[in-house]
């Protein structure tokens, strides 16, 4: 199981991530992000509608409420401009961490 620590810092870059392929409701997101990682990943509802009303609210997402195919009401989320550069730093940033975590984790042994 991933740490509560780092479910909460990579919890907007993956939200970005998924809404970068088109709108969803809170609920498919959920059900996404737990099939992506295999289930090491577990969010709860309780988590994350605050962090997409804080995305919402530093302009990154919009929300629209519309009924569903079965008639149900539902916030559907999607990307922003702002939210599509924010992805784009995010993944600059994250892929710099990888880097460094790989390069400390699998050195490459010097020649002899």
């Amino acid at each position: 199981m991933i740490s509560k620590a780092l479910v909460a810092a990579s919890t907007k870059p993956v939200i970005l991530s998924i809404l970068a392929s088109g709108e969803k409701y809170g609920y498919l997101i959920i059900q996404h992000v737990t099939e992506i990682s295999g289930g090491s990943l577990e969010w709860s509802e309780g988590m994350l509608y605050p962090v997409l009303h804080r995305m919402e609210k530093d302009g990154f997402i919009l929300s629209q409420w519309r009924i569903s195919e079965n008639g149900r009401k539902r916030k559907y989320y999607s990307l922003t401009a702002l939210g599509r550069a924010e992805l784009e730093k995010e993944r600059e940033e994250w892929t710099a961490v990888h880097g460094l975590l790989s390069r400390l984790w699998n050195p490459v042994s010097a020649p002899d």
